[in-house]
């Protein structure tokens, strides 16, 4: 089995967030790779990961990094592979690196997710592979039927609260 999916962090400090796209890529049945990099500490790692992904058969890297969050833009610059990044809440309530991860120059983008958003980004990875993957797809399609069951069940369940005012 060779990972097609890679998913890097600045520091494994960021793994309890990215937790929930390893859980999610591994449900979906998604051979994926995890590692730690650092756009600051190792960026001649950084770039010889970014330049060699392709070839070793990655085909999307979801890339977290919080405050400076160089990480995601570092790694698109170096590849044509598609990088999500996922901005990580550590200083300034994460802003700080969402505005560093989004605001990107022209010709190197990064599909960006909101803070702590490792989960969307996971989901967004198999969205892009389920375009050429049937099966994929099907369990995606399922994934996102017991999201919408989840909500059904939430409002039947709301029907039983009983208030003066409550109307329905």
């Amino acid at each position: 089995m060779k990972a097609i999916v890679s998913v890097i962090m600045g520091s494994t400090s960021d793994l309890p967030v990215m937790k929930k796209a390893t859980d999610f890529l591994n449900e979906m049945q998604v051979p994926f790779e995890v590692n730690a990099l650092s756009a600051h500490r190792t960026p001649e790692a950084v770039e010889a990961f970014a330049k060699g992904a392709k070839e070793r058969g990655i085909k999307i890297i979801i890339a977290a990094a919080g405050m400076a969050a160089h990480l995601p833009g570092v790694i698109a610059a170096s590849t044509t592979l598609p990088v999500i990044g996922v901005p990580i809440n550590s200083t300034l309530d994460g802003m700080d690196a969402l505005l560093a991860i989004v605001q990107m120059p022209p010709g190197i983008p990064v599909a960006t997710v909101g803070i702590n958003g490792a989960l969307n980004a996971g989901i967004l990875a198999v969205q892009m592979l389920s375009l050429a993957d049937d099966a994929l797809a099907e369990r995606l399609a399922q994934y996102k039927d017991n999201l919408k069951k989840k909500i059904e069940k939430a409002n039947e369940e709301l029907k039983g609260l009983e208030y003066e005012y409550k109307t329905n």
